[in-house]
């Protein structure tokens, strides 16, 4: 699957356990929160979806996708020749590049940073300039896999993508019941005050009222949010009221924690919407299920 926007917290690892709860008459898939629209790329890639709408509020990440999808040689190029450019003098090369960036928030800048940045991370300060170190120990992605990547993503959403960057609340104002929306927002760990990590936070009671209205819409959706890792809980549960059906995914050994000396699994909490699980017939058996490769793979017979 062609990944051209390294991000951290994307849901390229375990996008296979997401894409298993797509009904197979999806329509048109929403992404509020895209980031690095790993899930909308991943579903672009399976035929799980026929058109896309992909939303972020950081609106120079969303004109970075607008050049990856409608401009992949120019956007290729760039990237390349910035690549090139930084031979000898990494260090000081990113620190312009950054600075330059932040004045002009031009697309190709923006790739070049995320892709030689410490752990793929974006950090902003306060003034929402991208602030985050480079990792001195690699170059970033080689140009010729970039151009791979990014022409793999135009060739798959090229024609059938809207792109937009306003606030998610009205992102899926045009969702319909053949529709499905997928929800990867800032956890509830970091929403509550400002987090380097996202152009702005999200108050957990906003994110309940919309669901509640999505509910009320017989709207289909699919929720990351928060989740558990060791003994370390990230988040309350949402509110019984929505009547969501609660899973996690085993989303692998914590490579923070193996930093620190510790082996700790990572569960990621998958929040299933009343519209959703009636529409794929989903057992009452599955809430609160962890949710393996193993079971993954058995998970299609059991829906059946």
């Amino acid at each position: 699957m062609p990944h051209p926007v390294p991000y951290q917290g994307s849901k390229r690892n375990i996008a296979e356990h997401i894409l298993q709860f797509f009904p197979l008459d999806t329509e048109g898939l929403y992404e509020p929160f895209a980031g690095s629209a790993a899930i909308t790329i991943a579903a672009a890639s399976r035929g799980k979806a026929e058109h896309f709408f992909v939303n972020d509020l950081n609106e120079p990440l969303i004109q970075l996708w607008r050049e990856i999808i409608h401009a992949p040689s120019r956007l290729s190029a760039n990237y390349a020749q910035l690549w090139n450019a930084q031979l000898g003098r990494e260090r000081s090369f990113y620190d312009d590049i950054r600075s330059l960036f932040n004045e002009t928030h031009r697309p190709e800048l923006l790739l070049y940073l995320l892709a030689r940045c410490v752990k793929a991370s974006v950090r902003y300060n306060s003034s929402g300039e991208f602030n985050q170190s480079p990792d001195n120990r690699r170059l970033g992605r080689n140009p010729l896999q970039m151009k791979s990547d990014i022409f793999g993503v135009s060739h798959l959403l090229r024609g059938r993508t809207a792109l937009s960057a306003q606030d998610f609340t009205k992102s899926v104002e045009t969702a319909t019941s053949r529709d499905l929306v997928y929800m990867d927002p800032p956890y509830q760990g970091t929403s509550g005050n400002r987090d380097g990590r996202y152009i702005k936070g999200l108050n957990v009671e906003t994110l309940t009222e919309l669901l509640g209205r999505l509910n009320e819409r017989d709207i289909s959706y699919i929720l990351s949010y928060d989740g558990h890792c060791g003994d370390t809980k990230y988040g309350d549960a949402l509110p019984k009221k929505l009547k969501l059906c609660h899973l996690f995914i085993d989303a692998g050994v914590s490579s923070q924690a193996t930093l620190l000396g510790r082996s700790e699994t990572t569960f990621e909490s998958l929040y299933l919407s009343p519209a959703l699980v009636d529409r794929i017939e989903l057992s009452p058996k599955f809430h609160g299920s962890i949710l393996t490769k193993e079971r993954i793979s058995q998970l299609p017979l059991e829906l059946a």
